[in-house]
């Protein structure tokens, strides 16, 4: 069962971010305000959720949060500030665009840099352990593989309606029958190599 947030004094955002470690396409960044007490069972960390529970759930946050923001970074974005700097430049746009603002957040991961001036924790598989940090991470899950479904229908060849961008093997061998596409990070190696082909 998940705890609500991680303090209960002032309130509080949980951040998460989905497609980190894919090879093409933006990573999404979430930032979600739930009402005190908020819980539901099928809430998770989105990876271990089926799809077809987090589309419920994302039905549910956004009608039921106090705010929820998702921001996108473009793979362009990726490749000149890298990946990490990315996530964080995600969930910081995505809380500023919070209203009302949060007054504390928690952050999804080990690490965290920002411009805005509102204490934070990180917390190391937080998504597994806090509602408003799961319900980021469904907000972006969802809203990243809804986008990564509408580029598959315009370069049907890589399987991201399947792999959603990760670097599957299938994913790899297409990059290499086809080249890179324009949602291709250019800064993530796509090379087979080091994956066996027989």
């Amino acid at each position: 069962m998940l705890i609500d947030s991680f303090q209960h004094e002032v309130p509080e955002a949980g951040c998460d971010e989905a497609g980190r470690g894919c090879l093409a396409g933006s990573v999404f960044a979430a930032a979600v305000i739930l009402p005190p007490g908020f819980s539901h069972p099928l809430l998770n960390d989105s990876k271990q959720m089926s799809a077809r529970n987090r589309d419920l759930l994302r039905a549910i946050i956004e009608k039921e949060a106090v705010a929820w923001a998702v921001q996108e970074i473009s793979a362009a974005r990726i490749d000149e500030i890298n990946i990490l700097n990315a996530s964080f430049e995600g969930m910081s746009l995505a809380v500023a665009q919070l209203d009302p603002q949060p007054r504390f957040l928690a952050i999804d991961g080990n690490r965290f840099r920002t411009t805005l001036e509102i204490p934070y924790q990180c917390i190391i598989k937080g998504d597994g352990k806090y509602a408003d940090i799961a319900a980021a991470s469904v907000l972006a899950k969802t809203h990243r593989d809804e986008y990564m479904m509408r580029l598959d229908a315009e370069y049907p060849m890589y399987g991201w309606a399947k792999n959603k961008g990760y670097p599957t093997r299938e994913h790899r061998l297409a990059i290499r029958k086809y080249g890179i596409s324009p949602y291709h990070r250019l800064s993530f190696n796509h090379e087979i190599d080091q994956l066996k082909l027989f």
